[in-house]
């Protein structure tokens, strides 16, 4: 599956007659990210609160099909934020996903990497304490560098900074997304292998599902990429536009509620004659 430039890429609200057609005789389910995506980019993580037209958008949502959201951040954040029971919920880029009933969906990729997390979180943070601006994020299975608030002439000191601790953690990996440096461990898993685990615990194939992917970072251009064959990624563009691997685009977080909006409308008319 080749890249293109997100400019080129249809409007997924322009294109839902396509998406009502792919329905037909098939299940759906929706998998969102959460910053960028359902929330704006803020200056601090724990701003990035859900509005209530959006949360009650995913909850209507989720009354109708399947909802999964994945997410960078630590799964417990990205719930206490949603607040909905029945969204199936991944954090650290899908390595701790689990979803709603009993015994529910249950997922755990990076368990034994949580002591050596600690020490990486422990040691970074004191390395980017004198970087003004500068945050380090604890995600449980994960760690992430917030660079939007640091003075553009100290960002490169943040990624060197980061590059010393790493140095010592060979089992640990840097990648990037929008101004911030993710650390994961050096897994074979991410935000597309998560989906993919997903729809095959829940039996949807591509034969029986629409699979629907929403993401505005480079670490959903994994699970863009899966979705070749099984339904749609759908970048949220933002304002700068790059290559993806996603099929349609969205401009903004108001964008993807319409979106959200339009899809439930949608499921709701059920098929049609």
């Amino acid at each position: 599956m080749s890249q293109r430039s997100s400019a080129s890429l249809p409007s997924a609200l322009d294109r839902l007659p396509e998406f009502r057609r792919r329905l037909e005789g098939k299940r759906a389910a929706v998998f969102l990210d959460y910053d960028g995506t359902l929330t704006p980019i803020v200056a601090k993580p724990e701003l990035a609160v859900l509005s209530e037209a959006m949360r009650d958008a995913v909850d209507r949502l989720s009354r109708l099909c399947v909802v999964a959201v994945i997410s960078g951040r630590a799964r417990r954040v990205v719930e206490g934020f949603m607040g909905l029971d029945r969204v199936i919920y991944a954090g650290s880029h899908g390595l701790d996903i689990a979803g709603p009933g009993s015994p529910g969906l249950r997922k755990d990729v990076g368990g034994e990497f949580r002591e050596i997390i600690d020490g990486f979180f422990a040691k970074l943070s004191q390395e980017v304490s004198g970087i003004a601006g500068a945050l380090v994020e604890h995600t449980v299975y994960g760690a992430t560098a917030h660079y939007r608030q640091v003075a553009p002439d100290r960002v490169a000191w943040v990624e060197e900074a980061v590059d010393r601790v790493l140095a010592g953690y060979p089992t640990l990996r840097k990648t990037r997304g929008k101004m911030i440096l993710d650390i994961r461990p050096r897994v074979e898993w991410d935000k597309g292998k998560a989906a993919l685990w997903i729809l095959e615990s829940l039996g949807l194939a591509p034969s029986n599902a629409l699979a629907l992917y929403i993401g505005d970072d480079l670490t959903d251009e994994d699970a863009f990429r899966e979705m070749k064959g099984r339904g749609a990624g759908i970048l949220v563009t933002g304002a700068t536009p790059r290559t993806t691997m996603a099929t349609h685009s969205l401009r903004d977080v108001e964008e993807a509620r319409r979106f959200l909006e339009a899809f439930i409308s949608l499921l709701e008319a059920g098929p049609q004659a």
